[in-house]
């Protein structure tokens, strides 16, 4: 019979390659640390080079004879123009900023040249009557559309490109001849200025506005969850650690503050998104009007904790007797308010649907049912004093958390309906 031979691994053999990966990982962590420190300045060096290297595309036509004696001084100067102008952070950013600055000088272009064709039909002192009423009405005309706040607010780039191409083609009619070909000559080169910004953008380290919004809606929920454990837990500390409140204080605004001031942003990135191609984890047809209505509930959360730093402020000693008797259900009902927005975020982070009616409202109304015994009229009813007005605006202001999450839970839930996320 024939036998088989089973080779045994050297134990040293096999430690001596466990240690050597151990170190290997040790002498990775620095590096990996540093990045994770350093994320958006090394974003912001990547851009920079991206820019230079699309400077120096974009500058072979100065570089190289043939094409410069071909196209021009004035022509090649549009196409290095169209890359300082359109080149953005985002990769979502310079592709909308292409698109309104193409249909800009397209629109621009093609008005300016039936301008000028047809005051060089008039001819005489027509010409330049019929060019200067063409400006004035056109020029007014997209200055007043660019007042109206909704155009300002998306066409804004689009409209003024328009009215610059439009003065500058029509006033070249008047000394030029061939205006049509001027007109076709800058075009490809805005066109070939376009090209450069769009590949270096999108396919060296491209900076995705979806990335942003997405890890910053996420990051949102975790500094507002952690919110509302500091203010509970500061809020029912004993009267005795006064002085070490004031040195050392738990609950930090700092956080809701920045949501609050996150509007901007948050809009600016969810247009910059809507231009974006299917690219990782994101489909053509992302919902991202969601994270805008989900970013305005949670800086509505955001408020009401604000709103709590008056009751933290307030007086504890004539009352700490009925503070510390409503303590244990607000804080089982801020641990459940925390609890609600974490899971709220972790859905959104891992993109898992959220089935808020089954876990996360009933909670909710648990916990406002807690707070609702605690606003009974035998409790507060007897301490109508500023102390007791005080504890009564905290209660009311966590239960009013409560509502609003459950509404915050509906909208996360419809963002993964919408999204296509998967089933936990």
């Amino acid at each position: 019979m024939g036998s088989t031979v089973i080779p045994i691994p050297d134990r040293d053999q096999g430690f001596a390659d466990l240690q050597e990966k151990r170190k290997f990982q040790v002498s990775l962590s620095p590096i990996v640390s540093f990045v994770q420190k350093n994320k958006d300045s090394i974003k912001k060096i990547i851009h920079c080079i991206k820019v230079g290297t699309a400077l120096v595309l974009v500058s072979l036509v100065y570089f190289v004879d043939r094409l410069y004696k071909e196209i021009g001084d004035d022509n090649a100067m549009w196409a290095i123009m169209t890359v300082v102008v359109i080149f953005e952070f985002h990769a979502g950013a310079t592709l909308g900023k292409g698109f309104y600055r193409g249909i800009g000088t397209v629109l621009g272009g093609g008005l300016g040249c039936i301008a000028a064709i047809l005051g060089e039909q008039v001819g005489g002192i027509g010409n330049p009557f019929i060019v200067g009423v063409s400006l004035f009405i056109f020029g007014g005309a997209a200055t007043y559309a660019r007042l109206i706040p909704n155009i300002k607010k998306r066409y804004d780039y689009g409209v003024m490109i328009f009215i610059l191409t439009f003065n500058l083609v029509s006033v070249s009619g008047i000394r030029e001849e061939n205006v049509m070909e001027i007109a076709r000559e800058r075009l490809v080169m805005i066109v070939m200025g376009f090209a450069i910004c769009i590949c270096t953008s999108l396919f060296f380290f491209p900076t995705w506005a979806s990335d942003e919004i997405h890890n910053s809606t996420v990051s949102k929920f975790e500094d507002l969850a952690s919110s509302i454990e500091g203010c509970v837990e500061e809020y029912f500390r004993l009267v005795g650690d006064k002085e070490n409140q004031s040195v050392h204080p738990i609950a930090s605004f700092r956080n809701c503050i920045s949501v609050l001031n996150s509007k901007a942003k948050d809009e600016s990135l969810v247009n910059f998104a809507k231009w974006e191609p299917w690219h990782g984890k994101f489909g053509l047809f992302h919902p991202w009007g969601k994270y805008q209505k989900i970013g305005e509930v949670l800086r509505e959360v955001a408020a009401i904790i604000l709103s709590l730093k008056g009751s933290l402020n307030s007086s504890r000693e004539p009352l700490q007797a009925l503070r510390e008797s409503i303590k244990e259900p607000c804080e089982a009902a801020g641990s459940s308010l925390a609890w609600t927005l974490r899971e709220l975020g972790e859905s959104i982070k891992k993109m898992r649907r959220c089935q808020s009616e089954l876990f996360i409202v009933p909670k909710l109304k648990l916990a406002r049912q807690g707070l609702s015994q605690v606003m009974s009229p035998f409790k507060l009813g007897k301490h109508d004093t500023a102390e007791g007005l005080a504890i009564a605006c905290f209660v009311f202001s966590l239960m009013e958390l409560a509502e609003k999450l459950e509404g915050l839970a509906k909208e996360v839930e419809e963002l993964g309906e919408l999204a296509g996320f998967n089933r936990s």
